[in-house]
């Protein structure tokens, strides 16, 4: 009964890994854990055939969780796959620096997981059979060694007819090289009666290249009177195949101890070396499309780097991943995407030349290692090549589609030296050739580097930043145009860095996605959002309404309707009173899914917004379907009001469609008296903006609201 490990300080990670394991293979036991600490305790007691770890864990990180588990007795050769999120590189090379056998990318790909954890079981599986196996073959060199004992013991027929039945090649030879014992199964691999073969020369037993080397190895029993340990040799057959076999030699001796005779015994290890030949492969070729894998990319790499530095043989490391390859996948189901990743394979095969390496390092991202690239005009060529062959469109079953793809370059030795680094820089340069437009090829440039580093820095401080409570809200007022009063607030994060100051969004919101630290963000700024709404509640009659954002990302990773629910259970608003503001991204992502969410949270009485409406590819037609009260104009058609007539015109065609589907209309980034006069003649209901009033503290707005500011004339 296989036994699986999962190691994850989420609740909700945990089962939904726990229920993807046992459902990979009958009567799989699995064993959960959320404290690193614990997981090991049960590691001294019990043995696991799978250890599936986060890596980012209190406590301990993954990768010496990994360490330590090397370090158990039983825990040398256990498989150990951890999981990373997408950007997580160093990460990455820490865990596989720790030991770890394979690394997945979170959130998981369902049929990614159960692929790989199937293949591993076979893996440990084998791993444990080739052990039995070692223990028997100890056990049989022993027995051989009892018979050695026995030869000189007991009379030379008996002793044949013994000999003759075990599962070894058993010869003695003397010290010219002389055969002075064969059992018939080491006489019918050399084809001839054991009878004929006595007295002969060892050749006409070994063959000649077998039987040098064993006269080398004889020799040196002779001389020393000492056993040799075994070793592997190959052999050839009567018929002419090759067998694998594992050989000892050991000294015979006469009455007065005297070394006579070289024991040579030989067991037949073909099959358990067959065995161990598929499970390499296994080990090292990726499931879905018979590449070659990053384990065995990376091995690669070594060589080639060692190889460069004696030779200087200049070669190129080219990363790339499919743009869009996530839309085929939701839009189309994971078989078609499946279908996908196996065809762009084939055309990375085909379009790289004879003595090329194409590996996938796993989920849409491949990587190429190009021999021989002497200029970066030779690497250009390649990834030219690469770039048309993926551009093509696929055929995916009665489906065409269109996708491109994102590729970086880096030279060795020009730009590094080391395995580690050459992946690190290709990945850098993919990710800004992808950054810059997609379906492009970049090359690595140390720049990148130091912008790796920055982003590396900001991250470790936006962490402290929420351990710190470094962040807060500040308010822009929502005013109505009919009353010229305050009728709701925005809530805007800041951070205020200890050594920086006030940090804008725009420079750590994009890392924050990137490393889901998007999650802790968004929980805190709504959870404050909803607890400076209560007390608003407390001091006008009928409370504010306030806004907060939620990032699209968190609607595809977790549920948002328990993140709402909660914030609103410990704060005590008044769910009537909270806004919360969506991209139109979020429309056209997941639309079922989506809209249910959407709609039990609205049965309790919170309201939607969708922030910078026009900017995205929804339409209103579309918005109908999702129960939203709000649409906010993107400040681009506000900008250029009243003179542009073209925005005026969109302006006034959102208004008259959104009220006629019974849904509000606010325009953002107001900055002028004539802006504002322009929305009132366009009919819109509320505004916000620098016009009306700058961000604000939750103290400057209490102030405002008890002292019922009017900011704007009644219209």
């Amino acid at each position: 009964m296989p036994q699986i490990l999962i190691l994850d300080d989420r609740v909700t990670n945990q089962r939904i890994l726990a229920r993807l394991a046992a459902s990979v293979e009958p009567d799989v036991k699995v064993s959960a854990f959320g404290d690193p600490l614990d997981a090991l305790a049960w590691l001294e007691t019990h043995e696991a055939d799978l250890v599936i770890t986060d890596f980012k864990m209190p406590h301990l990180d993954g990768a010496e969780v990994t360490r330590r588990i090397r370090r158990m007795p039983h825990g040398a050769d256990v498989p150990v796959v951890v999981v990373t999120v997408y950007d997580d590189r160093e990460f990455r090379l820490l865990a596989l620096d720790a030991g770890a056998t394979d690394f997945l990318l979170a959130p998981v790909d369902h049929v990614e997981f159960r692929t790989r954890v199937r293949n591993l079981l076979a893996l440990r599986r084998h791993q444990l059979e080739a052990r039995r196996q070692a223990e028997r073959l100890r056990q049989d060199l022993e027995a051989s060694e009892r018979l050695r004992v026995a030869l000189m013991q007991e009379s030379r027929e008996a002793l044949a007819q013994l000999i003759d039945t075990l599962p070894a090649m058993i010869s003695a030879a003397d010290a010219a090289g002389r055969v002075v014992f064969v059992n018939a199964r080491q006489a019918a691999l050399a084809g001839r009666p054991p009878a004929q073969l006595i007295g002969q020369d060892v050749e006409l037993l070994f063959g000649a290249e077998r039987a040098a080397f064993g006269r080398e190895l004889d020799a040196e029993v002779f001389a020393r009177g000492e056993a040799l340990p075994g070793f592997e040799e190959g052999a050839t057959g009567p018929d002419g195949t090759r067998i694998e076999l594992f050989t000892t030699k050991a000294p015979l001796r006469d009455a007065e101890g005297r070394v006579v005779a070289v024991l040579t015994t030989s067991l037949d290890i073909t099959d358990r070396k067959q065995a161990e030949e598929r499970l390499l492969h296994l080990a090292q070729h990726d499931p879905l499309t018979a590449l070659p894998n990053r384990s065995y990319l990376a091995e690669r790499l070594r060589e080639r780097c060692a190889q460069g530095r004696r030779s200087e043989d200049p070669f190129a490391l080219h990363v790339l991943d499919l743009d869009r390859f996530k839309g085929v996948n939701d839009a189309l189901g994971h078989q078609a995407g499946d279908r996908l990743l196996a065809q762009a394979a084939r055309r990375l095969r085909a379009a790289v030349r004879e003595g090329d390496l194409v590996a996938r390092l796993g989920g849409d991202e491949f990587a190429i290692l190009q021999r021989n690239a002497a200029t970066p005009a030779d690497a250009a060529h390649l990834a030219d090549r690469v770039l048309s062959a993926l551009a093509r469109p696929f055929r995916l079953g009665g489906h065409s589609v269109a996708t491109s793809a994102s590729l970086g370059v880096t030279l060795c030795p020009k730009d590094a030296t080391t395995a580690d680094e050459l992946l690190r820089n290709a990945e850098l340069a993919m990710y800004r050739a992808k950054a810059t437009g997609r379906n492009r090829f970049g090359f690595f440039d140390p720049d990148m580097d130091a912008d790796a580093q920055r982003a590396l820095q900001l991250e470790g401080e936006l962490r402290r930043a929420l351990a710190r409570r470094e962040f807060e809200l500040v308010w822009q007022p929502q005013v109505n145009l009919r009353t010229g009063r305050i009728c709701g607030a925005e809530a805007l994060l800041r951070w205020r860095h200890a050594a920086r100051g006030i940090v804008s969004p725009a420079e750590f919101l994009q890392l924050a996605e990137e490393t889901g630290l998007i999650a802790p963000i968004t929980e805190w700024a709504l959870a404050a959002a909803c607890a400076q709404g209560v007390a608003w509640q407390k001091r006008r009659p009928g409370g504010l309404r306030v806004s907060a954002n939620l990032s699209p990302s968190l609607f595809g990773s977790r549920d948002v309707r328990d993140m709402v629910v909660d914030a609103l259970a410990t704060s005590g608003l008044d769910p009537s009173l909270l806004d919360i503001e969506i991209t139109e991204r979020v429309l056209l992502d997941k639309v079922e899914e989506m809209a249910a969410t959407l709609r039990s949270l609205r049965e309790i009485g919170v309201s939607f917004s969708i922030d910078d409406f026009g900017t995205g590819y929804s339409s209103l037609a579309h918005a109908r379907n999702f129960p939203v009260q709000r649409l906010k104009v993107d400040q681009a058609f506000i900008a250029n009001l009243p003179s542009d007539r073209a925005d005026a015109a969109i302006v006034g065609a959102i208004v008259s469609l959104a009220h006629g589907l019974g849904m509000d209309v606010v325009a953002e980034g107001v900055e002028t008296a004539e802006q504002l006069a322009a929305l009132r003649r366009l009919g819109c209901d509320e505004v916000q903006g620098y016009f009306v009033r700058e961000p604000v503290t939750a103290a400057e707005l209490e102030a405002m609201l008890d002292a019922d500011v009017v900011l704007l004339g009644a219209g």
